[in-house]
């Protein structure tokens, strides 16, 4: 039987992997003389951000180590390089972790430790599921800064991803 579920995350994380490769894009867009303002800087800490809160989640679904910096960066964290590399990495580890992600994988409940220490339990789709709100958020937060600091922001909604033209 195919794993269904385990196809359509697999896919949403394909459009996801796109989606943030159009953002890194979009924060090149932001004029040189503006990269050390507090749009880019913010939209740059929101990045890194992103890919420590992956890395969590991984770590929670037992798929990857624990991550080494904090969850949440501030306004002055590191350079766009550094967290760009960063999201490559940690995007290579979900796509390790996705290749053997069955149906029964995310119907099954997993405990973890959240970040003020409370201990909880879910199914692997609703970490999943969260993943992706939790990308789309501050995808468009990312967009509102990167026109702020004089880029031109991504579009990254899913549909724009997944259509498909009619002939004429």
């Amino acid at each position: 039987m195919a794993d269904v579920l385990a196809d359509r995350f697999r896919r949403w994380f394909e459009y996801e992997r796109d989606a943030h490769a159009k953002v890194f894009a979009s924060l090149g867009t932001v004029p040189a003389d503006r990269r050390d303002g507090p749009e880019n800087q913010k939209a740059v800490a929101l990045m890194g951000h992103r890919a420590v809160a992956r890395q969590m989640w991984l770590y929670r679904l037992g798929g990857g180590p624990c991550p080494a910096g904090p969850p949440f960066l501030d306004d002055t964290g590191p350079d766009l390089a550094t967290v760009s590399a960063e999201w490559q990495s940690t995007a290579d580890l979900w796509d390790a972790y996705l290749g053997g992600l069955t149906d029964a994988d995310l119907v099954t409940e997993f405990e973890y430790r959240s970040i003020d220490g409370g201990r909880f339990r879910n199914r692997g789709e609703e970490a999943l599921a969260t993943l992706f709100g939790h990308s789309s958020y501050h995808r468009g937060q990312v967009a509102v800064l990167v026109r702020a600091a004089g880029g031109t922001p991504a579009i990254t909604d899913y549909i724009f991803w997944c259509r498909k033209p009619v002939g004429a």
